[in-house]
């Protein structure tokens, strides 16, 4: 049973806090044994232990999976109506789906109501953290954008969302009735009308990942001159027509404010944006969003934006389930640690090689297991791969998360989010992960930051449409605002690109050496503003969450392709074969 406390009540759950992040590891065999004699009599589990809840079997028997493993069991759930216990003897009450833009495919993950009340006990924790180290947070109110789409009910019958879809509509009464509007523009329009009408009561401002809040900034750049003009004649624009945007709306913009609408006006009509956030917002504390991972490329552009208010990272949890809080909500955003919640599921590590490729590791290999250490037995420094046995039906199940140990508190692990285990590049033999392509690109924008840009989002993809085939990058560049515009300097993107080359891994400059030619030069196309804007509306369009969209880093779909190369200003190839010394 888990503890109840009031958030704002920073001893109680402070103390909450201390008592089970002491006990980590206590805690952790506990939850394993409640996990196996709630699930043990389950298909799945049935097969490896026969009835039996003994965890040392357990650790013997079971193998580790990835999700292509269990995909048949959730979808005879999902699709054949088959009952819970196929996988849990918690009632699944519905399915969680993954963006599908980070890892390529979209996974369905069993939900229990038991599963809420975990999911909002660690962000009562989290709360309580926030509270501690920013005060006056109840004083104020906080804009958290939030949006959804239509429920999709699977031919089993249960209702298939995002975890944040599952949020809001399992608590509607917490959520104001705009957020329910299953238009984006109408709802995002909505919430940043309100949240002007409120500029002097919001404390924070944020969304659910650092991406999703530079679309909400470029929406507000396209729409301010409107909102203002609402805001001046107390009327909402006509394209609105969602009662539940119309109803949430009139109740704040109730008369005229044009005093209001002049001050907007002040702030947007400036040439620069930079710190726009803080100057519309006055009274904001922090700005909330996933930071960490693939999305810290971002980070430079929401300090350009944010006008040096915190970015707060202070959750790590996945559709699968929530693991761990950010103690130290107040670190640089490179810094980010989260701290693992012993009692939310049960976790077990895989070690990786600090100086290995994860991917080298073999996902089938029955060894696997001899190499696991459980929670309180990581170590300082080291690299693990995140397993996860969930109360939900999920064993030992690969997160495909490689994370750092950076430190403890009390008796549990801190472990940085380091990279997905994703290949996102390939050609011929060589491999490029997520972290060593995004590695590539920080080192190479080092050319072009002096000149005032910085890269406000990019992908790629293999181009093998000619011999030998070549890696293809697309920049979105955006200018800092100075009195000079500088153009695009040839010299200095062609060095951009050899910098990316140089940056990867040994394996790809030997291919691309001269006598061995298995891979052409390095390419980078420079698109037009807004082009990654219309990326985003294209893979909402095809069914992802605007809430969790991640800019997919390796281009699949050809389509997304297209609409990429309609929208290139200028290509550029590397000039130089990648020293293999270096």
């Amino acid at each position: 049973m888990l503890p109840t406390f009031d958030p704002t009540d920073t001893e109680a759950g402070s103390r909450i806090l201390e008592d089970i992040t002491s006990n980590a590891g206590h805690i952790q065999e506990q939850v394993l044994e409640e996990i196996l004699t709630k699930n043990a009599s389950t298909d799945y589990l049935k097969g490896f232990l026969n009835g039996h809840s003994d965890k040392g079997l357990f650790k013997n028997k079971v193998p580790v999976v990835d999700y292509e493993d269990i995909k048949i069991y959730i979808d005879r759930i999902a699709l054949d109506g088959e009952p819970s216990r196929i996988l849990t003897n918690e009632s699944i009450t519905e399915l969680l789906k993954s963006s599908g833009t980070s890892g390529g495919k979209q996974k369905w993950i069993p939900k229990t109501a038991e599963e809420g009340e975990r999911r909002a006990f660690i962000c009562c924790l989290r709360d309580t953290v926030l509270n501690r180290y920013l005060q006056g947070l109840s004083d104020g109110k906080a804009l958290l954008f939030v949006l959804i789409n239509p429920d999709i009910h699977t031919p089993g019958g249960l209702v298939l969302r995002t975890a944040s879809e599952s949020e809001i509509k399992n608590r509607k009464d917490r959520y104001p009735q705009f957020i329910l509007c299953e238009d984006t523009n109408q709802s995002l329009y909505s919430q940043l009308l309100c949240g002007l009408v409120q500029r002097d009561a919001i404390v924070s401002v944020g969304t659910f990942f650092a991406s999703g809040l530079l679309r909400i900034i470029k929406f507000f750049e396209e729409h301010w001159q409107e909102m203002s003009s609402n805001i001046r004649t107390g009327q909402i624009s006509a394209w609105i027509t969602d009662p539940n945007c119309k109803r949430a709306v009139s109740l704040i913009l109730s008369k005229q404010m044009p005093d209001l609408a002049d001050s907007i006006d002040l702030v947007c009509q400036e040439k620069s944006w930079e710190g726009i956030i803080k100057k519309i917002w006055p009274r904001t504390k922090y700005v909330l969003a996933t930071i960490t991972g693939s999305m810290a490329q971002y980070i430079p552009a929401l300090e350009f934006y944010t006008g040096g208010l915190p970015v707060v990272s202070s959750l790590y949890g996945s559709s699968e389930a929530f693991f761990g809080i950010n103690m130290k909500p107040l670190c640089s955003p490179y810094d980010v640690s989260y701290t693992f919640i012993p009692n939310m599921a049960y976790y077990e590590f895989l070690p990786i090689d600090n100086h290995q490729d994860p991917n080298c590791t073999n996902r089938k290999d029955a060894h696997l297991k001899d190499h696991i250490v459980d929670l309180a037995n990581v170590k300082i420094g080291q690299h693990y791969e995140l397993l996860v046995t969930t109360f939900t039906g999920l064993y030992r199940y690969r997160m495909e998360d490689i994370l750092l140990v950076t430190g403890f508190h009390n008796s549990t692990p801190q472990f940085k989010f380091v990279q997905r285990t994703n290949v996102v590049l390939s050609i011929h033999t060589d491999k490029t992960t997520e972290q060593d392509l995004q590695k590539a690109v920080a080192i190479a924008m080092q050319i072009l930051q002096p000149l005032g840009f910085f890269l406000l989002d990019y992908s790629s993809y293999a181009d093998t449409s000619s011999i030998p085939g070549h890696y293809v990058l697309f920049w979105e560049l955006q200018l800092r605002p100075n009195d000079d515009t500088p153009e695009l300097d040839q010299v200095k993107m062609e060095k951009c690109c050899s910098l990316v080359e140089q940056s990867l891994d040994q394996k790809y400059k030997w291919l691309r050496n001269q006598s061995i030619s298995a891979i052409g030069p390095l390419e980078i196309r420079v698109v037009k503003q807004g082009t990654f804007n219309v990326l985003m509306d294209f893979y909402v369009s095809q069914g992802t969450s605007l809430n969790q969209y991640k800019t997919p880093k390796n281009i699949k779909s050809e389509k997304a392709i297209v609409i990429l190369d309609s929208r290139v200003v200028g290509k550029f190839y590397s000039r130089e074969v990648p020293n293999q010394d270096s």
